[in-house]
């Protein structure tokens, strides 16, 4: 059996670095109210962690009632709580991300230590999950025709105040954070409070990510896997909207249907090229990882491809949309995670 957990704090653990970490509200209340959908990709006669689990059977039930036309095996997965680990007989583990809090955690209620990643393991994840890691893949990328991108490590304000001062409009990343959190733009200039978030973070995580900005046309990306004998796995393209960095929803329809929508914005080739070259990376870049990876892109004004903007060492709401697609209905449907009367649901609608 197979235990699923969604633990959508991750990213934010892997940036405290602490076993002990306690999520931010948000955080929190999002795993509550959405832990139930590792059922959506999870096969029968697993179990998936949930805190409540009369919630997650009524709220899953509906969402699987708005994707009951795709042909999705959603049937024979059941939930648990915490209190009932130590009851299963659990022969693998596949969290939305491995960080030490979750290792941790699980720990406490029981799981045994041989299902559980060792500390090694762990320190090897987070820093492969580091955004130097996506700087790496984008040098080997942006050698291809029709690409462009750059990133640099900065660990001192002056550095990346000279960078502003070469590309005028810069982005700069904290090495680990979550989706939006961790980005800062400088526009022109740097303002007080920036200069001080840049000593902050360099403070605590050492350096800073600093990247010209570039004005985007259309978010994308690409879904894989690396499987258990080291190798690339592509899954698919993920069509995606942001606001300010933070995810706002995915397209759900073919992946027919997703190209020839990229289509309008830039050349299919050079995203052949490109996930060729991923493939062909990865395993070198991510040697001793398995699970889930996304990368995320953007076309810009020129129908040139940023063809690595992050890498997530976790599964991402692209996977999540593969799982849900349709294989050949055309319609196109938008997947979003919305606050409804202060709780979080998913919601499947018709664009």
């Amino acid at each position: 059996m197979t235990l699923h957990i969604f633990n959508p704090e991750h990213d934010l653990a892997l940036a405290s670095d602490k076993a002990t970490f306690t999520p931010p509200h948000a955080a929190r209340q999002l795993g509550y109210d959405i832990g139930y959908i590792p059922a959506l990709w999870a096969s029968s006669g697993d179990a998936v962690l949930v805190e409540n689990k009369e919630k997650a059977e009524r709220e899953f039930t509906k969402v699987r009632s708005m994707i009951s036309k795709y042909d999705v095996k959603t049937d024979n997965v059941f939930f648990v709580e915490p209190e009932e680990l130590n009851e299963l007989s659990i022969s693998n583990i596949q969290p939305w991300g491995w960080d030490s809090a979750l290792a941790y955690k699980l720990d406490k209620y029981g799981v045994s230590s041989e299902m559980l990643p060792d500390n090694v393991k762990l320190l090897h994840i987070r820093d492969l999950s580091h955004r130097k890691t996506s700087a790496q893949l984008l040098s080997k990328l942006n050698k291809l025709d029709n690409t462009i991108g750059e990133s640099f490590t900065c660990s001192s304000l002056e550095e990346v105040e000279d960078l502003l001062s070469k590309y005028t409009n810069i982005v700069i990343k904290a090495p680990w954070s979550s989706s939006g959190r961790g980005l800062r733009f400088g526009i022109g200039y740097l303002t007080d409070h920036q200069r001080g978030w840049i000593r902050n973070i360099i403070t605590k995580q050492g350096v800073l990510m600093v990247e010209p900005y570039y004005n985007k046309v259309k978010d994308f990306g690409m879904e894989f896997s690396i499987t258990n004998n080291g190798m690339a796995e592509y899954l698919g393209l993920s069509m995606f909207d942001t606001h300010n960095g933070a995810y706002t929803g995915n397209l759900l329809t073919t992946e027919t249907t997703k190209q020839e929508m990229l289509s309008r914005y830039l050349d299919i080739q050079t995203l052949d090229n490109v996930r060729s070259m991923i493939c062909k990376q990865l395993p070198v870049l991510l040697k001793g990882y398995e699970g889930p990876v996304g990368v995320d892109m953007m076309v810009l004004h020129d129908r040139k491809v940023h063809p690595c903007v992050e890498i997530n060492l976790r599964r991402t709401m692209g996977h999540v949309a593969l799982n849900i697609s349709p294989r050949i209905d055309d319609i196109i449907k938008v997947m979003r995670i919305e606050m409804i009367n202060s709780n979080y649901k998913l919601k499947i609608k018709q664009v």
